[in-house]
């Protein structure tokens, strides 16, 4: 099952960074003056030159072939409108996995994202591509899903390492995704290389299960009952029979998701956790993205240097798993979003005749907010019930790509200090580690099923009402 995760998150990162690459920066000039640069006809001040014609330096590209000369922010909003998808789409899909089942969640965006990319691969019309480009974002993003399907299949003494194992496929597919746009530079054959491989995902209906846990949630006992003697079987482990026999979860049938919502609310604690993780992944996605849009800018070959950025994803995720075993949540992640300020806030002071030194300080900046934002994910999950985990979690998200919304428009901050963004990333970065004061330091305490429990985290160990099958050694995932 890790093998089947693993290949979902690495198409993840694939679609929701192929604006990267798909409408990338062309140069252009004019035909009727090759003498003149392009910027003296896009001038706003220009009332004399017109030109009847463009010449682009990559005519099999995005902008050569939709004519986007001197329309720049025609470009950029690509990127911002895939974002502006994702936030919407996932206050869908969040309560629909809730509803309906982790697997049938994964199942139903993953198709719909293969759907909806590989339509845009044919667009003739540049507004059917900004439509098709939200529609893939917003309803066929299968990464909320497939993470909260991931945290719920495994022990807790197993789920760390399980998820390390899955986390690897976020950077084979942002390493992948470079050399692909190296391979392809038609973009609607790189379309179509990316999107094609998520019809797959139709056959996850049969290789997936789906979550015991959510099904006890549901009142689905026998049906849980036997996902873990299959998995049992499978993984030649001894349970007893009493024990299943005796799973139970608090039931709450025929109750509406906003009505769950509501008394997720109704707690002041768990309101001031949404507000702090709020805070986290508004900080993550707009610092993380901001350095991974930026990162085809670095001196160097663009396709290289991208993946070298998602490259440092791994020794992270390596680091974050050896960490998060052997302490809390709360002091990592701290660490990570301080660390990860000093270095982008000390990157604009760097001398300037030290290139090699400003990109080994943005590595280790990217480092250190691929850090955080893995531990953001999995902290976010561990703090709300499993009534309302996904659509808290979603909603968590959502909210937070205003960060990813809002870092394509920061080299704008340029015109005032070349430094300005690296340090603006900074700065929230520490606005996001002084807010995780607010929040309790939880290490294995078993998941929170109901808001009571969820409420006691860090402070009483208050036993699940589901039996220790889940909690105590056994895992479905092998």
């Amino acid at each position: 099952m890790a093998l089947f995760l693993c290949y979902g998150y690495t198409l993840v990162t694939i679609h929701i960074s192929n604006y990267i690459f798909a409408a990338e920066k062309t140069g252009y000039r004019c035909k009727d003056d090759f003498e003149n640069a392009s910027s003296s006809y896009c001038s706003a001040s220009n009332t004399t030159h017109v030109c009847s014609e463009w010449v682009y330096d990559d005519p099999n590209s995005f902008v050569a072939y939709f004519e986007l000369a001197c329309q720049d922010w025609k470009r950029t909003l690509v990127g911002t409108a895939h974002s502006f998808g994702y936030m919407c789409g996932l206050l869908l899909v969040g309560p629909m996995s809730d509803r309906l089942g982790r697997k049938s969640a994964v199942v139903i965006t993953g198709i719909l994202g293969a759907v909806f990319g590989t339509l845009r691969s044919f667009s003739a019309w540049y507004w059917f591509y900004i439509a098709m480009e939200f529609l893939e974002a917003a309803l066929g993003d299968l990464c909320s899903p497939m993470y909260v399907l991931t945290l719920e299949m495994v022990s807790t003494k197993k789920k760390l390492v399980y998820f390390m194992i899955c986390s690897f496929g976020f950077t084979f597919g942002g390493v992948a995704l470079a050399v692909i746009a190296w391979l392809t530079p038609d973009w609607r054959w790189f379309l179509r290389a990316i999107y094609t491989p998520a019809f797959l995902f139709f056959t996850y209906k049969y290789l997936l299960d789906e979550s015991p846990r959510w099904l006890l949630t549901k009142g689905r006992r026998d049906e849980a009952v036997a996902i873990l003697e299959k998995a049992a079987k499978k993984n030649k482990i001894h349970i007893d029979r009493n024990s299943l026999q005796n799973l139970t979860c608090e039931v709450r049938q025929n109750v509406k998701l906003s009505e769950l919502l509501r008394d997720t609310f109704k707690s002041k604690t768990l309101r001031r956790r949404f507000f702090v993780c709020l805070v986290w992944w508004t900080t993550c996605t707009f610092v993380n993205y901001g350095l991974m849009i930026n990162s085809v800018s670095l001196q160097g070959n663009k396709y290289v240097n991208f993946a070298l950025t998602m490259a440092v994803d791994l020794p992270a995720t390596v680091a974050n798993t050896y960490v998060l075993i052997h302490f809390n949540r709360k002091i990592p992640l701290m660490l990570s979003f301080f660390a990860g300020a000093v270095m982008c806030m000390s990157q604009p002071f760097l001398p300037t005749n030290l290139p090699w030194l400003s990109v080994l300080v943005y590595m280790a900046g990217k480092l250190m907010s691929s850090s955080y934002f893995a531990i953001t994910y999995l902290y976010t999950l561990e703090l709300f019930p499993t009534y309302t985990r996904n659509s808290m979690h979603a909603l968590c998200s959502s909210l937070g790509r205003i960060g990813s919304i809002v870092a394509p428009q920061t080299p704008l901050l340029m015109v005032y200090w070349p430094g300005l963004p690296s340090f603006v990333f900074g700065l929230a970065a520490l606005i996001a580690g002084l807010s995780t004061f607010l929040v309790p330091d939880i290490c294995d305490e078993a998941l929170p099923d109901t808001v009571h429990q969820a409420e006691a985290l860090g402070k009483l160990k208050i036993p699940p009402k589901t039996t220790g099958v889940f909690n105590e050694g056994f895992d479905t995932q092998l």
